[in-house]
């Protein structure tokens, strides 16, 4: 391990798909993997912390980073601002860890342009169904606000080819091993195994089918 470098692993998917659930579990379970902190301009939540959740800044400083180069992705969603600073990724990275960026599809596109050694994982609801009850479930939003989140979702999901791997989340642990086997790969050989394993284009075609279906 001296001397290695560690790898940053996206990890993407729409509202509702279970990306946090999945990157919590991930950070439990494996002692090497460091999640990233995002920034955000988004008012902080009840029973939120700053610096753990998110780092809470207003959107003058959101501004002032972008325009200084501090930051390695950002993108607006929601009428809200996220973002990953340079510094969150580069002391774990150097340690040889790897590190976890929970983040956009936009955000993803800058982490390919600028890191080419990362791994962009897309994670799938089963169907478009699966997805809209998750979202009822929460009973966190409106109605117009899971609309509107489904629209953005639907944008999402086209995206899903432009990533190295997309793996469906419906059974959290199921899809929790499959994320660490791709977080563990090692070798030209074994990556490109899971890349046909976890294809995102056969993945992409088997959503529509389901989504169809329900």
């Amino acid at each position: 391990m001296s001397g290695r470098r560690g790898i940053p692993v996206v990890i993407a998917a729409p509202s509702g798909a279970g990306k946090t659930t999945v990157c919590r579990r991930l950070v439990e379970l494996e002692d090497n993997v460091e999640f990233s902190v995002s920034h955000t301009t988004r008012p902080m939540r009840p029973g939120e912390r700053n610096g753990v959740d998110y780092h809470f800044v207003d959107a003058a400083e959101f501004q002032r980073m972008i325009d200084a180069g501090e930051l390695l992705e950002w993108a607006e969603y929601g009428g809200n601002r996220y973002g990953t600073s340079w510094a969150a990724i580069e002391g774990p990275l150097s340690a040889g860890r790897e590190v976890l960026l929970e983040i956009e599809v936009q955000g993803a596109r800058q982490v390919r342009e600028r890191v080419e050694v990362a791994r962009l994982i897309f994670l799938l609801p089963p169907s478009l169904k699966v997805l809209e009850d998750r979202l009822r479930g929460r009973a966190t939003d409106s109605a117009g606000q899971i609309a509107a989140r489904l629209k953005i979702a639907r944008s999402e999901l086209e995206a899903v080819e432009e990533f190295d791997f997309a793996i469906v989340n419906d059974v959290v642990e199921r899809c929790v091993e499959d994320v660490r086997a791709v977080i563990h790969a090692e070798g030209e050989a074994e990556l490109a195994a899971l890349e046909r394993r976890f294809d995102p284009r056969a993945a992409a075609e088997r959503f529509r089918y389901s989504s169809a279906r329900s």
